[in-house]
């Protein structure tokens, strides 16, 4: 074990998260992927990546609004359009951005009709910036961008260009204190699965479980907690990838999904159980998943590539789907940091023809699916892994080994009920056979006429 665990306060007796290091880091590095590319700026709208520039957040409401801007020019500083008053706040607490953070307002996805302007404006904030640098002339990279506004900037004359991959590139590789971060996020959801754990019994739905999470998290001090696919019984083949209100039996193969994120930093973390206890096919089926997981996690290391990590996850077909397409994610990787996925992505629908190297400092998800012989429960787990300089480390810690069962043990007078029986009764006993027997002896001897 190499990666530390820290508390979360800042304290003079140790170092640990250096904020500001994490700050100059992350601008350094798009800074320089910016200086060596054909660019002359980059346009961000998306949240995740005005975050890694500005090292600015006004809270997780407004990830989805296309509502606040950053231009980073060559060899210069960023600028940040943000959301009326939270600009102010900016030049107060974030002295780094100082007169750098500005007012403004874009379409609001929409909300502000094209008559207002408002495209145009910020359109012509983005040409005079561009101006004062002789940059006007230069591709301009933009990650994310409503149409009217796009349609602005090349009315202003400015050529714009993909910028999404040059920000994800810059992402692909985190600093020290990204990995700190991503690790402290995968340790919360260590001791959300605990509580989840204590907590699953016959009975409880899988939005009370989500509840349950989603209360451990925002006690512990998420910033956002995203998502928590909770799935349990039948509805866990197909996967539907949404939770309900299903409630949870006996037997009952379930799996949750946990997405938040702490200081901006993501999880995506599977775990499968059983509820009180676990049919065959879900122990065959759990071993099944698991094995391909392993054998994933085992090909991450510097010099391997992508290819070689899905060559060794099971085809579609072999699975129940028609084609790559249909079973995306069920066998999957993906990059984690400020968003859930981040390059590099790890399919057999693309990593075959595409192959991308493996390389220190890149933080993976891998995840696996396997559908029971049972025809209706399945198992699904998840392990998140840091490659370091020699091979990799799996940050998320809740037992995965082997299918944990919740809700036991179920004792009678005989003892405790074993954890992995069927639910629908055993064979029937030979007490049981005989009655069976007897009775279709007497039958056969009755006289037809005679029977009621």
């Amino acid at each position: 074990m190499a990666i530390r665990t820290y508390g979360t306060m800042g304290v003079d007796w140790e170092r640990r998260i250096d904020f500001d290091r994490l700050r100059r880091e992350r601008l350094d590095r798009i800074k320089k992927l910016l200086a060596e590319s054909e660019l002359g700026a980059v346009l961000c709208f998306d949240m995740n990546n005005v975050r890694y520039i500005t090292s600015t957040h006004i809270g997780t409401w407004a990830q989805d609004k296309i509502s606040r801007f950053t231009l980073l020019p060559q060899n210069d500083e960023p600028i940040l359009w943000d959301f009326g008053s939270a600009a102010k706040h900016h030049r107060i607490y974030c002295d780094w951005m100082g007169e750098r953070s500005r007012a403004g307002i874009p379409l609001m996805r929409g909300a502000m009709t094209p008559e207002m302007g408002r495209s145009e404006d910020v359109a012509r904030k983005i040409r005079i910036e561009l101006e004062a640098r002789g940059l006007h002339k230069e591709p301009l990279g933009v990650d994310v961008v409503e149409p009217p506004v796009l349609f602005a900037l090349q009315k202003e004359g400015i050529n714009v260009v993909d910028g999404q991959q040059l920000l994800s590139n810059a992402r692909e590789i985190k600093t020290q204190d990204e990995i700190s971060l991503l690790t402290h996020s995968a340790g919360m959801v260590d001791a959300a699965y605990y509580e989840l754990y204590k907590a699953m019994k016959p009975g409880m739905r899988e939005n009370d479980a989500v509840a349950l999470v989603a209360k451990t998290l925002y006690e512990m001090g998420s910033e956002y907690v995203e998502g928590v696919n909770a799935i349990s019984g039948e509805r866990c083949s197909p996967h539907p990838h949404v939770f309900s209100d299903r409630v949870m039996r006996p037997g009952d193969p379930v799996f949750y999904d946990i997405l938040h994120s702490y200081m901006g930093y993501r999880t995506c973390y599977y775990r499968c159980f059983a509820i009180g206890s676990a049919s065959h096919a879900l122990v065959d089926a759990y071993k099944r998943c698991r094995d391909y997981l392993d054998a994933s996690i085992q090909l991450i290391k510097p010099g391997r590539t992508t290819a070689e990590v899905a060559a060794v996850w099971p085809k579609a077909q072999e699975f129940g789907f028609p084609d790559e397409e249909a079973a995306f994610a069920l066998q999957m990787g993906h990059g984690i940091g400020l968003a859930i996925w981040e390059k590099p992505m790890i399919s057999r629908l693309v990593s075959l023809d595409h192959p991308h190297e493996i390389k220190p400092g890149m933080v993976f998800a891998l995840e696996t699916f396997w559908p029971a012989t049972d025809g209706w429960s399945a198992a699904r787990i998840e392990e998140e892994i840091v490659v370091t300089e020699t091979g990799h480390e799996v940050i998320t810690r809740f037992p995965a080994e082997q299918l944990l069962v919740a809700g036991a043990p179920f004792v009678t007078v005989t003892g405790t009920l074993p954890t992995v029986r069927e639910t629908e009764a055993p064979t029937p006993n030979p007490e049981v056979k005989e009655m069976i027997a007897k009775a279709a002896r007497a039958e056969a001897q009755t006289p037809v006429g005679a029977r009621k």
